[in-house]
């Protein structure tokens, strides 16, 4: 699905459009004409007004919150953590020296009272408002004016992972926590290797006009410059339409992708079991009743080939709930009820009854 062919030939251009000047260690704060194409990109599709001087080009979501720890953080400084979280994350904040602080994650997303009440004085908030990494939920309007409240008047900083906000099948894209940011507490952190593809390692901050200068000189310490080359494919790939239609066409064929597993898993195992899936991301939850363990049945799915993952390995502190994590954008419609049958030879019996099968 990816449109291979253009970008090798933008690839291609680029290269021979290399100039001596591009060979030379990158801008720390990224290629200008891809930072000037974010920022207008955000302005369409999240909602968000910054400058392009406000965004620094990252070799991918942990580089940037690395980035982030050696400017904002000092050793034991707590961080607000979605309990239940992304397990990368974490490792990289706990990495930075942070004191995590797991907060539970409830249908409105982030419980902000919950935060309050046990740290108060946090330092930073790591979200995913949009999709909640792996719950699927959205962070309630309440909840994101709360949150906001708290950063303003504790000097804290909100991180906003808006990991696969493109992403969603009904309705429009929910407009980024960045958008409604009045006073600046908001470090927005964007990916491309969900959108295109994981080894490009090209994300982007978008910081607060008072932290540009320190995001800028971190990122010069860190000599963590991104790929000039890959930066300029990128810039040009967005300026000529690639990426828009790219989206469009990933959205689409995402939803029917989502839909088509959704069907099989309910002709596979009827009521055996009850799906979660979310209106937006790139994978659904398969929730098991009382009794049944997920790490069990996820090893055992696992030892069958199958890339599932236990829900409950994600929590921290706070009880989620046993279930599957089942990634639906590389299951072919055509696959969708093969991989469910192959599923519930793993699992069937697990469950506490035969699953009924297809015919």
């Amino acid at each position: 699905a990816f449109p291979r062919k253009i970008w090798s030939h933008t690839v291609a251009r680029q290269a021979r459009e290399f100039s001596s000047i591009d060979m030379a260690y990158p801008d720390a704060a990224g290629f200008v004409p891809l930072r000037e194409v974010i920022a207008r990109y955000l302005a369409t599709s999240r909602g968000i007004t910054c400058t392009s001087q406000q965004i620094l080009v990252t070799n991918g979501f942990q580089d940037a919150l690395g980035l982030i720890a050696d400017v904002l953080l000092d050793p034991n400084d707590k961080v607000w953590l979605e309990d239940p979280c992304y397990p990368l994350a974490r490792a990289a904040l706990e990495a930075a020296g942070a004191k995590l602080v797991p907060i539970c994650v409830d249908d409105e997303g982030l419980q902000v009272a919950e935060g309050m009440e046990r740290a108060r004085r946090a330092r930073l908030a790591l979200v995913t408002p949009s999709h909640q990494s792996p719950l699927g939920v959205a962070l309630s309007l309440r909840r994101r004016l709360a949150l906001l409240s708290w950063a303003s008047a504790a000097d804290a900083f909100v991180i906003e992972d808006d990991y696969d906000s493109e992403f969603r099948y009904v309705g429009r894209p929910l407009p980024a926590l960045k958008s409604i940011d009045r006073n600046e507490r908001v470090v927005y952190a964007g990916s491309f290797s969900k959108v295109l593809f994981p080894s490009l390692r090209l994300g982007y901050l978008v910081v607060p006009d008072e932290l540009v200068a320190a995001f800028a000189q971190a990122n010069r310490r860190r000599n963590s410059g991104a790929s000039t080359l890959a930066q300029r494919a990128v810039a040009t790939f967005m300026v000529e339409g690639h990426f828009a239609r790219h989206i469009r066409r990933m959205r689409s064929l995402y939803a029917a992708r989502r839909q088509a597993l959704a069907e099989a898993l309910s002709a596979v195992f009827g009521d055996a079991v009850e799906m979660d899936a979310r209106p937006g991301g790139m994978q659904m939850i398969l929730r098991l009743g009382d009794g049944v363990r997920d790490v069990k049945l996820a090893k055992l799915a696992q030892a069958a080939g199958l890339a599932v993952e236990a829900l409950s390995s994600r929590a921290i502190a706070h009880t989620c709930g046993e279930g599957l994590l089942l990634g639906f954008t590389n299951v072919a419609e055509a696959d969708a009820m093969d991989l469910c049958r192959r599923l519930e030879s793993a699992i069937g019996t697990q469950l506490g009854r035969q699953a009924s099968r297809s015919k």
